[in-house]
């Protein structure tokens, strides 16, 4: 009786091992059991200009039904992000497709301001000029032993 009810059991339990479930537990309750890891942050997908073009021809190519289907589920997309891509196509091929940066766009600049900045260097260059003359003329004074004129002395003059 042991050896029938053994037997029975092995018949059932490879009659059920083919068949899993989504969660890849087998059907007598025993399984593999899943991953628990979880990856710190998910990471975006990013899709360069060459690969969005190379999709959008193989999605024109896709005539007979189900095909279109198959190679969004084969490389992994959603059916919006080809919509998507195809009104960035039409919209200019590689403007709309081509990646942009991020965050806030940097302002014009006024051409005054590169003539000030330009002006205001040139003015630097002749003060530091006038100060190592202005430095040279004091060394000088002091060797000769000329006194030098305060700016009061030269308004009382």
């Amino acid at each position: 009786m042991e050896s029938a009810r053994s037997s029975v059991e092995s018949r059932e339990m490879a009659e059920t091992e083919g068949a899993r479930r989504a969660t890849g537990v087998s059907a007598n309750g025993v399984g593999v059991v899943p991953d628990p890891e979880v990856p710190a942050k998910a990471k975006r997908r990013q899709f360069s200009v060459e690969y969005r073009l190379r999709i959008l021809r193989q999605a024109d190519a896709c005539k007979a039904p189900g095909e279109l289907g198959a190679l969004l589920r084969r490389e992994g997309l959603y059916s919006s992000l080809l919509s998507t891509w195809r009104r960035q196509r039409e919209a200019g091929a590689l403007l709309g497709l081509r990646a942009r940066k991020r965050g806030p766009k940097p302002k014009a600049l006024d051409p005054r301001l590169k003539k000030l900045e330009q002006e205001n260097a040139r003015l630097a260059r002749k003060l530091k000029q006038a100060e190592a003359i202005i430095a040279f003329q004091k060394k000088v004074h002091e060797i000769l032993g000329i006194p030098l004129k305060t700016l009061d002395d030269a308004e009382n003059d």
